[in-house]
């Protein structure tokens, strides 16, 4: 199947309508070309909003962590977004609800497929470690021994406002993991780490 019809049928998913609070729409970004898989949570309410994936606190976060621009962030052909659920899930007691369970299985082998083999894939949160690394423990261990998974997958906890807490409290992820992040990072999209 060609990339861009790929596109057209994710887009166009309507697999959970009926178990969501609002009209789906999927949220995601690819390029046949792109070495740099990031695969998060799912669309909060803004994004859900501006069609624009990480386009919210947590992105400029998680930007800054990879030590991306917003452009070369937002060029398919460098990066891929590519969530656990592709539709904003609707709102919980503490936060957003968890992504749809319906997603991940429908969509991520085809669209993975699309790109090439030698990519670096960013797990992001306990969804997506729990569904790609699954021995790997909680978030925290997984961060923690964020070496053992490499060279194809990195692992960070999820770049929320809400999870300052766990920043404070696990300050080697920002002193160790993030300079080695952006200097993978650099690499993968084919520019000097700086």
């Amino acid at each position: 199947m060609r990339l861009d019809d790929l596109l057209v049928e994710v887009r166009a998913c309507r697999i959970c309508a009926d178990r969501l609070p609002h009209e789906p729409r999927p949220v995601v970004q690819l390029g046949g070309s792109a070495r740099l898989v990031i695969i998060g949570q799912a669309p909060g309410r803004r994004v859900h909003e501006s069609g624009v994936p990480w386009d919210d606190p947590s992105g400029r976060t998680l930007r800054a962590w990879l030590g991306l621009t917003d452009g070369e962030f937002y060029d398919p052909d460098l990066v891929a977004l590519v969530p656990m659920g592709f539709c904003y899930p609707g709102k919980g007691s503490s936060g957003d609800l968890p992504p749809r369970t319906e997603c991940a299985p429908a969509w991520h082998d085809r669209v993975l497929d699309q790109l090439p083999d030698d990519r670096l894939t960013i797990l992001i949160g306990a969804y997506a470690i729990g569904r790609y690394l699954p021995d790997a423990g909680n978030v925290t261990e997984a961060v923690g021994a964020w070496r053992e998974h490499l060279p194809s997958h990195l692992v960070l906890p999820h770049p929320s406002p809400r999870n300052q807490g766990w920043l404070r409290r696990n300050p080697w992820f920002e002193a160790d993991t993030v300079p080695d992040l952006r200097r993978r990072v650099a690499e993968v999209v084919g520019r000097t780490p700086g």
